[in-house]
């Protein structure tokens, strides 16, 4: 029974994958209870985000210098400064509000780990960040729940 949920943890902590994928997979399983199945996809999903907003910043500056990688790490420094300093000019004081709903939309690359990994290099709030991303993973998961629940029944009705 508890491998059921060890997978639903598993795949809510996979990069990209997370909460859209973990809580399909929950729905589908028989025999779990889809309710503790969310709370578990919501705690899994949002373990790696102290770690990615203390160490992502640090480890992509470390690596800017090194033969093989650096150029990979700049660009995503680059990138991430350039991306960041749009949005703060567009977002103004809404940026909190902007990354709950960069996370909240469940689309791929859109998730925890690269809301985090933004307001990391955006230096944003600790405390706030974890807020604004807990809440946007909270509503994509509802998001993708209710999609997929819709679905599921629509295509049991069917067959």
């Amino acid at each position: 029974m508890w491998k059921k949920y060890f997978w639903v943890f598993f795949i809510s902590m996979v990069p990209l994958i997370e909460i859209r994928g973990s809580i399909p997979y929950a729905y589908s399983v028989d025999g779990i209870n889809f309710p503790l199945a969310c709370v578990i996809a919501v705690i899994a999903n949002m373990i790696p985000v102290p770690i990615i907003f203390f160490f992502a910043r640090k480890v992509l500056e470390w690596g800017k210098d090194k033969k093989v990688i650096g150029k990979f790490f700049t660009f995503c420094l680059e990138k991430g400064h350039k991306g960041g300093a749009k949005l703060e000019e567009k977002a103004g004081k809404g940026l909190y509000w902007a990354l709950f709903l960069f996370v909240g939309i469940p689309l791929p690359g859109t998730g925890a780990w690269t809301g985090t990994l933004a307001a990391s290099i955006l230096d944003m709030d600790f405390k706030k960040s974890v807020i604004a991303v807990l809440c946007g993973v909270l509503l994509a998961g509802i998001i993708v729940g209710v999609i997929y629940a819709f679905f599921y029944e629509a295509l049991g009705f069917l067959l």
